[in-house]
């Protein structure tokens, strides 16, 4: 169990930088999260360190009560459920978060020790939806935990195929845990909640979504689990940033060929054509049981 200084340490530091924060994370492994927080407050950290740094006077106290009231709970990398071989693959370059908040009681290492990250497309067809839901549902009843970001089509398409199984499924937030993005997705956030899952964010309490922080999440999809199948994506699709990641990281990547005339499987299929992706036509082709390829 991490201490109170830890915990509020890594509060602060959430608060401070906006990630990924590469040498903030390596300035924090040399120095523990107490010394660094307070060298960040005080600027006398490395030069290299305060430019990440966005805001030096944070208030925690948001946090402190969401914790306090059981609206969240903050998981640190003190703490024995902290996923470390997963995220430590991070370390090398994208860098790993500080800390991470969650919503739901679930364990999250038990959670990603087999799991599978399914994205695509948001501008999904009935095509990508269908394929989705069957993926994230049979994977599910196979034993794997579904992960994905929790947006419009694809993604909800996997998340609902898995509650339909009656599985667990974990959602990675560009925004605060207390925030529903999009808006309307209120209940699909309940849904994971009250059926054993998980919804997560490496952002503060009360933080909104933006561009940068959507880029961010990319790291966490690809780091989070053993696999990344992408169903339908255009050119400029996030999914395809997430492969290229799962990738770089020496994760297994999948693709799910679409029509070659359809704007929304452009990209999945370039990603296979080029050799980003083995394809996949069936629940059976995708192994997740280690990270290695």
């Amino acid at each position: 169990m991490p201490s109170s200084d830890v915990v509020r340490a890594r509060l602060l530091l959430l608060r401070a930088v906006e990630p990924p924060a590469p040498f903030t994370c390596q300035f924090v492994a040399v120095h523990g999260p107490v010394d660094a927080a307070a060298s960040i407050q005080h600027g006398t950290a490395p030069a290299a360190v305060l430019s990440e740094v966005s805001r030096r006077d944070v208030q925690i106290s948001p946090d402190l009560q969401a914790i306090e009231d059981g609206t969240a709970r903050l998981l640190v990398p003190e703490d024995d459920d902290w996923p470390v071989e997963r995220l430590s693959a991070l370390a090398s370059a994208d860098a790993p978060p500080l800390a991470l908040w969650l919503r739901g009681r679930a364990s999250l290492a038990a959670h990603t020790a087999t799991a599978v990250t399914i994205t695509g497309s948001r501008a999904s067809t009935a095509y990508g939806n269908t394929i989705a839901a069957h993926f994230g549902g049979a994977l599910a009843d196979a034993g794997a935990t579904v992960v994905s970001g929790g947006g419009f089509g694809i993604d909800e398409s996997a998340h609902r195929g898995a509650l339909v199984a009656g599985r667990q499924t974990i959602l990675i937030l560009p925004c605060g845990v207390d925030q529903i993005y999009p808006s309307r997705h209120d209940r699909l956030h309940s849904e994971i909640v009250d059926q054993g899952g998980l919804l997560i964010s490496e952002y503060s309490i009360g933080s909104v979504p933006n561009r940068i922080r959507f880029h961010a999440r990319c790291r966490l999809l690809a780091a989070l689990t053993a696999a990344t199948v992408v169903v339908e994506a255009g050119r400029k699709s996030g999914a395809l940033r997430v492969a290229e990641i799962a990738n770089r990281l020496n994760r297994r990547v999948y693709g799910v060929p679409g029509p070659i005339h359809a704007a929304t499987s452009t990209g999945v299929n370039e990603l296979l054509r080029v050799g980003g992706a083995v394809m996949a036509t069936s629940v059976e082709h995708v192994e997740y049981s280690e990270t290695s390829r």
